[in-house]
C-alpha cells in the first residue's frame, strides 16, 4: 500500500524514505505483490495478468482518489490543504486502501482484498468491505466506527460522519441452517446525501434517495424518498421526516 500511493502521489508519499523514480517504485510494487500473490493462490495463476491490470486502473483510481480529497478539503472547514487530507485524515488512509483493494475484488483475488480494508479498519477503526461500490467524492469526516458492508451502494457526493452502518437487516438461512452468501443485504445510498454521526441503515431493500439528510442516531430499515430529512426515530418504524 506504502508503494502504491507512492506511484499515486509521488510529491505526498514516498515509501522508500527518498525520492525515488516512478519505475523504480513501481518495479519494486510489483515484486512485491507478486510475492503476496504466490502466498496467496494455492496453484500458480497468471500473477502477471492480475498486476499487469491493476496497475493499468491505477490512473482511474487516482482520478477519483481526486475527487475524494477534494470532498474531504471543501467538507471540513477544519482542512486547510489538501496534502493534509492526505497524510492526516483516517478517511483518506482507509478510501485509498478500499478503492485500490476494491479492483483486486473484482478481479476475484481471493483473501488479500479483505486483508487490506481490515488493515486500513485496524488503523482508522473505518470497515468498508471490498465489495462495495462506492461512487466519487466521497467523504467520512472523523470516522471511527463506520461500517460499510458488502453489498452497499454509494452515489456521488455522499458524506458520512463516525459511527454510521450501512449494514444487514437480516440472513437468510438455508435449510441445513448455513448462510445465503451472495445476496443483497446492503443498502443503497443515493447522491448528494449526509448521514450524521451514529447512524444505522440496514437491508438489501433499503434505497435512500438523493438529496437526503439523515440525522444522527437514526435507525432506518426502510427506503426514503429523495428530497427526505430524516430527524429522529420514535420507533423503528416511525420517523420524523421533513422536506429539504
Amino acid at each position: 500500500m506504502d508503494l502504491l500511493r507512492s506511484i499515486l502521489y509521488p510529491n505526498v508519499f514516498d515509501a522508500m524514505e527518498e525520492a525515488h523514480s516512478k519505475e523504480e517504485l513501481e518495479a519494486a510494487a510489483r515484486r512485491q505483490l507478486r510475492e503476496i500473490l504466490e502466498r496467496i493462490y494455492r496453484e500458480p495463476p497468471q500473477y502477471d495478468d492480475v498486476i499487469d491490470t491493476l496497475f493499468s486502473k491505477l490512473p482511474a483510481i487516482r482520478d477519483t482518489l481526486d475527487t475524494d480529497v477534494q470532498a474531504a478539503y471543501e467538507g471540513d472547514p477544519a482542512a486547510t490543504c489538501r496534502e493534509e487530507v492526505m497524510l492526516a485524515y483516517p478517511a483518506f488512509e482507509a478510501i485509498s486502501i478500499f478503492r485500490i483493494a476494491h479492483e483486486l475484488y473484482l478481479m476475484k483475488v481471493p483473501m488479500l482484498p479483505r486483508m487490506m480494508t481490515e488493515y486500513a479498519h485496524s488503523l482508522t477503526g473505518i470497515d468498508i468491505h471490498p465489495g462495495a461500490t462506492v461512487g466519487p467524492y466521497f467523504f467520512i469526516d472523523h470516522g471511527t466506527g463506520v461500517v460499510i458492508g458488502e453489498t452497499t451502494v454509494i452515489g456521488e457526493h455522499v458524506k458520512l460522519y463516525q459511527g454510521v452502518t450501512l449494514g444487514a437487516k437480516s440472513f437468510a438461512v438455508k435449510a441445513d441452517g448455513t448462510l445465503v452468501k451472495g445476496n443483497k443485504r446492503h443498502p443503497n445510498i443515493g447522491s448528494n446525501v449526509v448521514i450524521y454521526a451514529g447512524a444505522t441503515i440496514l437491508g438489501g431493500d433499503t434505497y435512500i434517495g438523493d438529496n437526503c439528510v439523515i440525522g444522527g442516531n437514526v435507525w432506518l430499515t426502510h427506503s426514503m424518498e429523495p428530497g427526505k430529512r430524516v430527524l429522529t426515530a420514535r420507533e423503528q418504524t416511525e420517523f420524523v421526516t421533513t422536506d429539504i
